[in-house]
């Protein structure tokens, strides 16, 4: 156990984890703006009906992009 005492660095905190806590001392509205922006970008209930019409009506990428056809007769 006193191997153990040895490694213990408790009481640092890197320049990274010191600069966070400041901002969030300085401004403690921070944590709820960051998840209002996450709910507005990220958190979307999504419609599994239309997801699953939206895969269906995928078109398959031909095999070389450029200088083929793209009319499905090949036209």
């Amino acid at each position: 156990m006193a191997l153990l005492n040895f490694f213990r660095r408790s009481d640092y905190t890197s320049d990274t984890t010191q600069f966070i806590d400041q901002l969030k001392a300085k401004k403690p509205t921070l944590e709820a703006e960051q998840r209002a922006g996450r709910a507005l970008l990220w958190d979307k209930n999504l419609n599994r009906s239309e997801q699953a019409e939206y895969g269906e009506a995928r078109v398959p990428q031909q095999p070389y992009v450029y200088g083929t056809s793209s009319h499905p007769n090949g036209k």
